[in-house]
Protein backbone atom coordinates (compact mmCIF):
# COMPACT_ATOMS: atom_id res chain seq x y z
CA UNK A 1 0.00 0.00 0.00
CA UNK A 2 1.27 3.46 -0.94
CA UNK A 3 0.32 6.58 0.99
CA UNK A 4 -0.04 10.07 -0.38
CA UNK A 5 1.20 13.08 1.57
CA UNK A 6 -2.22 13.31 3.22
CA UNK A 7 -2.18 9.68 4.35
CA UNK A 8 -4.72 8.61 1.75
CA UNK A 9 -4.45 5.11 0.34
CA UNK A 10 -3.35 4.86 -3.28
CA UNK A 11 -3.05 1.06 -3.33
CA UNK A 12 -3.69 0.09 -6.99
CA UNK A 13 -5.17 -3.24 -5.94
CA UNK A 14 -8.12 -1.46 -4.40
CA UNK A 15 -10.28 -3.68 -2.20
CA UNK A 16 -9.11 -6.92 -3.82
CA UNK A 17 -6.15 -8.07 -1.78
CA UNK A 18 -5.31 -11.33 -0.07
CA UNK A 19 -6.23 -11.18 3.61
CA UNK A 20 -5.96 -14.88 4.35
CA UNK A 21 -2.95 -14.28 6.58
CA UNK A 22 -2.53 -11.70 9.34
CA UNK A 23 -0.15 -8.93 8.31
CA UNK A 24 1.49 -7.99 11.59
CA UNK A 25 4.20 -6.00 9.80
CA UNK A 26 1.78 -3.15 9.12
CA UNK A 27 1.91 -0.18 11.46
CA UNK A 28 -1.04 2.13 11.91
CA UNK A 29 -0.39 5.82 11.37
CA UNK A 30 -1.96 6.87 14.66
CA UNK A 31 0.49 4.65 16.56
CA UNK A 32 3.38 6.81 15.37
CA UNK A 33 4.30 9.22 18.20
CA UNK A 34 5.36 11.74 15.54
CA UNK A 35 2.21 11.56 13.41
CA UNK A 36 0.39 14.74 12.42
CA UNK A 37 -1.52 15.89 15.51
CA UNK A 38 -4.28 17.57 13.49
CA UNK A 39 -4.92 14.36 11.54
CA UNK A 40 -4.91 12.38 14.77
CA UNK A 41 -7.47 14.66 16.41
CA UNK A 42 -9.70 14.45 13.35
CA UNK A 43 -9.39 10.67 13.58
CA UNK A 44 -10.56 10.69 17.20
CA UNK A 45 -13.40 13.02 16.19
CA UNK A 46 -14.63 10.60 13.50
CA UNK A 47 -14.45 7.51 15.74
CA UNK A 48 -17.98 7.94 17.20
CA UNK A 49 -19.47 7.67 13.72
CA UNK A 50 -17.25 4.83 12.52
CA UNK A 51 -17.57 2.80 15.72
CA UNK A 52 -21.29 3.41 15.77
CA UNK A 53 -21.57 1.86 12.32
CA UNK A 54 -19.15 -1.06 12.55
CA UNK A 55 -18.10 -1.84 16.13
CA UNK A 56 -21.33 -3.41 17.38
CA UNK A 57 -21.13 -2.13 20.94
CA UNK A 58 -24.89 -1.60 21.26
CA UNK A 59 -25.25 -5.37 20.88
CA UNK A 60 -22.40 -6.05 23.29
CA UNK A 61 -23.98 -3.71 25.84
CA UNK A 62 -27.38 -5.41 25.56
CA UNK A 63 -26.06 -8.98 25.61
CA UNK A 64 -23.15 -8.86 28.03
CA UNK A 65 -23.04 -5.64 30.04
CA UNK A 66 -26.62 -4.57 30.76
CA UNK A 67 -27.52 -7.88 32.51
CA UNK A 68 -24.82 -7.10 35.08
CA UNK A 69 -26.09 -3.61 35.88
CA UNK A 70 -28.43 -2.48 38.64
CA UNK A 71 -30.62 0.52 39.30
CA UNK A 72 -29.68 0.42 42.99
CA UNK A 73 -25.97 -0.31 43.04
CA UNK A 74 -23.29 1.33 40.90
CA UNK A 75 -21.37 -1.05 38.65
CA UNK A 76 -17.81 -0.04 37.75
CA UNK A 77 -16.50 -0.46 34.22
CA UNK A 78 -12.99 0.08 32.87
CA UNK A 79 -12.43 0.96 29.20
CA UNK A 80 -8.82 0.10 28.34
CA UNK A 81 -7.14 2.01 25.51
CA UNK A 82 -10.12 4.34 25.37
CA UNK A 83 -8.75 6.67 22.68
CA UNK A 84 -11.04 9.65 22.23
CA UNK A 85 -13.48 8.25 24.81
CA UNK A 86 -16.46 7.65 22.50
CA UNK A 87 -17.12 4.11 23.74
CA UNK A 88 -16.96 5.16 27.39
CA UNK A 89 -19.43 7.97 26.78
CA UNK A 90 -21.78 5.69 24.85
CA UNK A 91 -21.84 2.99 27.53
CA UNK A 92 -22.51 5.55 30.25
CA UNK A 93 -25.30 7.13 28.18
CA UNK A 94 -27.00 3.81 27.38
CA UNK A 95 -26.97 2.75 31.03
CA UNK A 96 -28.35 6.11 32.12
CA UNK A 97 -31.20 5.86 29.59
CA UNK A 98 -32.01 2.40 30.95
CA UNK A 99 -32.16 3.75 34.51
CA UNK A 100 -29.07 1.77 35.53
CA UNK A 101 -26.05 2.94 37.50
CA UNK A 102 -22.72 2.64 35.70
CA UNK A 103 -19.45 4.38 36.59
CA UNK A 104 -17.03 4.27 33.65
CA UNK A 105 -13.29 4.84 33.91
CA UNK A 106 -11.66 5.44 30.52
CA UNK A 107 -7.89 4.99 30.48
CA UNK A 108 -5.33 5.42 27.73
CA UNK A 109 -1.54 5.59 28.18
CA UNK A 110 -1.25 7.92 25.16
CA UNK A 111 -1.27 11.50 26.41
CA UNK A 112 -2.60 12.68 23.03
CA UNK A 113 -5.71 10.53 23.36
CA UNK A 114 -6.22 11.52 26.98
CA UNK A 115 -5.94 15.23 26.17
CA UNK A 116 -8.54 14.85 23.42
CA UNK A 117 -10.98 12.93 25.63
CA UNK A 118 -10.73 14.92 28.85
CA UNK A 119 -12.15 18.09 27.28
CA UNK A 120 -15.29 16.11 26.39
CA UNK A 121 -16.79 15.44 29.82
CA UNK A 122 -19.78 13.14 30.24
CA UNK A 123 -21.88 12.11 33.22
CA UNK A 124 -20.58 8.90 34.72
CA UNK A 125 -17.23 8.96 32.89
CA UNK A 126 -13.78 9.58 34.36
CA UNK A 127 -10.72 9.91 32.09
CA UNK A 128 -7.23 8.89 33.20
CA UNK A 129 -3.89 8.72 31.43
CA UNK A 130 -2.71 5.28 32.53
CA UNK A 131 -1.94 1.77 31.32
CA UNK A 132 -3.48 -1.48 32.47
CA UNK A 133 -0.22 -2.27 34.23
CA UNK A 134 -0.42 0.98 36.21
CA UNK A 135 -3.86 0.01 37.49
CA UNK A 136 -2.78 -3.51 38.44
CA UNK A 137 0.21 -2.12 40.31
CA UNK A 138 -2.13 0.20 42.21
CA UNK A 139 -4.32 -2.75 43.19
CA UNK A 140 -7.44 -1.43 41.47
CA UNK A 141 -10.38 -3.56 40.37
CA UNK A 142 -13.57 -3.02 38.36
CA UNK A 143 -16.68 -5.10 37.83
CA UNK A 144 -16.29 -5.06 34.04
CA UNK A 145 -13.26 -4.49 31.80
CA UNK A 146 -13.68 -3.76 28.09
CA UNK A 147 -11.67 -2.54 25.12
CA UNK A 148 -12.42 -1.69 21.51
CA UNK A 149 -9.94 -2.34 18.68
CA UNK A 150 -7.01 -2.59 21.09
CA UNK A 151 -5.76 -6.18 20.84
CA UNK A 152 -4.78 -6.05 17.17
CA UNK A 153 -2.48 -3.07 17.85
CA UNK A 154 -0.34 -5.15 20.23
CA UNK A 155 2.56 -7.50 19.65
CA UNK A 156 2.41 -10.93 21.29
CA UNK A 157 4.10 -10.02 24.63
CA UNK A 158 2.06 -6.81 25.00
CA UNK A 159 -1.18 -8.65 24.24
CA UNK A 160 -0.36 -11.31 26.82
CA UNK A 161 0.28 -8.57 29.39
CA UNK A 162 -3.03 -6.82 28.64
CA UNK A 163 -4.98 -10.08 28.90
CA UNK A 164 -3.30 -10.92 32.20
CA UNK A 165 -3.88 -7.38 33.49
CA UNK A 166 -7.54 -7.58 32.42
CA UNK A 167 -8.02 -10.76 34.41
CA UNK A 168 -6.45 -9.14 37.48
CA UNK A 169 -8.53 -5.96 37.12
CA UNK A 170 -11.96 -7.54 36.52
CA UNK A 171 -14.34 -8.97 39.09
CA UNK A 172 -17.11 -10.18 36.78
CA UNK A 173 -16.49 -9.80 33.04
CA UNK A 174 -13.80 -8.96 30.48
CA UNK A 175 -14.84 -8.24 26.91
CA UNK A 176 -12.23 -7.17 24.36
CA UNK A 177 -13.98 -6.45 21.05
CA UNK A 178 -12.03 -6.44 17.81
CA UNK A 179 -12.35 -6.80 14.05
CA UNK A 180 -12.81 -10.24 12.49
CA UNK A 181 -10.58 -10.31 9.42
CA UNK A 182 -12.16 -11.26 6.10
CA UNK A 183 -12.09 -10.22 2.46
CA UNK A 184 -15.67 -8.93 2.76
CA UNK A 185 -14.76 -6.77 5.74
CA UNK A 186 -11.80 -5.30 3.88
CA UNK A 187 -13.71 -4.64 0.66
CA UNK A 188 -16.67 -3.11 2.50
CA UNK A 189 -14.47 -0.80 4.54
CA UNK A 190 -12.38 0.14 1.50
CA UNK A 191 -15.50 1.31 -0.34
CA UNK A 192 -17.37 2.74 2.62
CA UNK A 193 -14.56 5.01 3.81
CA UNK A 194 -13.69 6.56 0.45
CA UNK A 195 -15.20 9.91 1.57
CA UNK A 196 -12.80 9.92 4.55
CA UNK A 197 -9.65 9.23 2.55
CA UNK A 198 -8.12 12.69 2.97
CA UNK A 199 -9.59 13.92 6.23
CA UNK A 200 -8.04 11.68 8.89
CA UNK A 201 -6.24 8.38 9.52
CA UNK A 202 -9.53 6.49 9.70
CA UNK A 203 -9.37 5.00 6.22
CA UNK A 204 -5.73 3.89 6.10
CA UNK A 205 -5.61 2.75 9.71
CA UNK A 206 -8.92 0.93 9.43
CA UNK A 207 -7.72 -1.06 6.43
CA UNK A 208 -4.47 -1.85 8.20
CA UNK A 209 -6.42 -2.84 11.30
CA UNK A 210 -8.41 -5.38 9.32
CA UNK A 211 -5.23 -6.89 7.91
CA UNK A 212 -3.68 -7.07 11.41
CA UNK A 213 -6.75 -8.64 12.99
CA UNK A 214 -7.75 -12.26 13.59
CA UNK A 215 -10.37 -14.67 12.46
CA UNK A 216 -12.28 -16.14 15.38
CA UNK A 217 -10.41 -19.45 15.06
CA UNK A 218 -7.05 -17.69 15.08
CA UNK A 219 -7.91 -15.62 18.14
CA UNK A 220 -9.19 -18.69 19.99
CA UNK A 221 -5.73 -20.26 19.62
CA UNK A 222 -4.07 -17.14 21.02
CA UNK A 223 -6.20 -16.78 24.15
CA UNK A 224 -5.19 -18.16 27.55
CA UNK A 225 -7.16 -20.88 29.30
CA UNK A 226 -10.58 -19.75 30.47
CA UNK A 227 -11.07 -17.22 27.68
CA UNK A 228 -13.47 -17.63 24.76
CA UNK A 229 -13.35 -16.19 21.25
CA UNK A 230 -16.91 -15.27 20.29
CA UNK A 231 -17.81 -14.64 16.65
CA UNK A 232 -20.35 -11.84 16.25
CA UNK A 233 -21.91 -10.31 13.13
CA UNK A 234 -21.09 -8.74 10.87
CA UNK A 235 -17.28 -8.71 11.23
CA UNK A 236 -16.59 -8.86 14.95
CA UNK A 237 -14.79 -11.18 17.33
CA UNK A 238 -14.88 -10.87 21.12
CA UNK A 239 -12.30 -12.15 23.56
CA UNK A 240 -14.45 -12.92 26.60
CA UNK A 241 -13.57 -13.92 30.15
CA UNK A 242 -16.79 -14.48 32.10
CA UNK A 243 -15.68 -14.46 35.71
CA UNK A 244 -19.23 -14.16 37.03
CA UNK A 245 -20.23 -17.36 35.25
CA UNK A 246 -17.11 -19.11 36.54
CA UNK A 247 -17.92 -18.02 40.08
CA UNK A 248 -21.52 -19.24 39.75
CA UNK A 249 -20.30 -22.59 38.43
CA UNK A 250 -17.85 -22.92 41.31
CA UNK A 251 -20.59 -22.13 43.82
CA UNK A 252 -22.90 -24.70 42.25
CA UNK A 253 -20.12 -27.29 42.23
CA UNK A 254 -19.33 -26.56 45.85
CA UNK A 255 -22.98 -26.98 46.82
CA UNK A 256 -23.12 -30.35 45.08
CA UNK A 257 -19.92 -31.49 46.82
CA UNK A 258 -21.25 -30.37 50.20
CA UNK A 259 -24.46 -32.29 49.64
CA UNK A 260 -22.39 -35.34 48.75
CA UNK A 261 -20.25 -34.93 51.86
CA UNK A 262 -23.35 -34.99 54.01
CA UNK A 263 -24.70 -38.16 52.42
CA UNK A 264 -24.13 -41.72 53.63
CA UNK A 265 -21.33 -43.87 52.24
CA UNK A 266 -23.80 -45.97 50.28
CA UNK A 267 -25.18 -42.86 48.57
CA UNK A 268 -21.70 -41.76 47.49
CA UNK A 269 -20.92 -45.16 46.03
CA UNK A 270 -24.19 -45.15 44.08
CA UNK A 271 -23.27 -41.79 42.69
CA UNK A 272 -19.87 -43.00 41.58
CA UNK A 273 -21.29 -46.10 39.94
CA UNK A 274 -24.05 -44.31 38.01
Amino acid sequence: MVLSATGASTDPRGPFIDVRQRDTGLRELMDDPDCDLGQLRRTYAVFPVVNGLVAGWRRAYRERIRPLLSADRATTLLDLGSGGGDLARSLARWARRDGLRLAVTAVDPDRRAHDFARVRPADGVTYRCASSGDLVEAGEQFDVVVSNHVLHHLDDPSRADVLADSRALARRLVLHSDIRRSRAAYAGYWVGTLPLARTSFVRVDGLRSIRRSWTDAELARELPAGWTAVRRPPFRVWAVLDLAADADAATTSGSVENEGAGAGAGDVELGLRS
